[in-house]
């Protein structure tokens, strides 16, 4: 075997362990292997949503850094995220370990991502035009349980919202999307 050939079977066998890897949920984050495979939720969710169903999945996952300490990385992703106007049935799943929680809000003059944070990392609800953080019910709770869903239907006019989790800090490391209505 020349060594052309030997490198370039180390490279083919890395790409392919990779491959593997990937393909059974596990992902590199920081130099550390992390598993980041969602758990299973639980079989709740409203029976019949009406209008059009928005999804959105709240996770969460903590990446081990080399200095020891754990850091926590939060998402909130929606689809779709182009909607028409009128009943629009929010369907929020929690695939994280930790508590979350989704509100709807009109997108501030500044955009999305831009709300001043209170000193215990949330931001201001009172513009919320619904929330849903009841574990396997609709409407507004104490959070949205690991493996579980909350719903909230809204009739929405035409324009930009926010959808964000106020649970301490999620806002602030980015758990928000912009949702816009036709």
């Amino acid at each position: 075997m020349t060594r052309s050939t030997a490198r370039l079977s180390v490279i083919l066998g890395a790409i392919g362990l990779l491959s593997l890897l990937t393909i059974a949920g596990v992902g590199f984050t920081q130099g550390h292997i992390s598993d980041i495979r969602a758990k299973p939720v639980t079989a709740c969710g409203p029976e019949q949503p009406a209008g059009t169903v928005v999804h959105v999945t709240l996770s969460d996952r903590g990446n081990e850094m080399m200095s020891g300490s754990t850091v926590m990385m939060v998402s909130l992703y929606a689809s779709p995220s182009r909607v028409r106007a009128g009943d629009v049935t929010f369907v929020a799943t929690n695939a994280g370990a930790l508590t979350h929680e989704l509100l709807v809000l009109p997108t501030p003059r500044d955009g999305v991502g831009s709300r001043a944070l209170k000193s215990d990392g949330t931001i201001n609800e009172s513009t919320s035009l619904g929330e849903a953080s009841t574990s396997c019910g609709r409407g507004p709770g104490a959070g949205i349980a690991p493996a579980t869903t909350s719903w909230v239907t809204l009739h929405l006019s035409p324009g930009t919202y926010e959808l964000v989790c106020d649970e301490p800090w999620h806002y602030a490391n980015g758990m928000y999307q912009s949702l816009t209505v036709q």
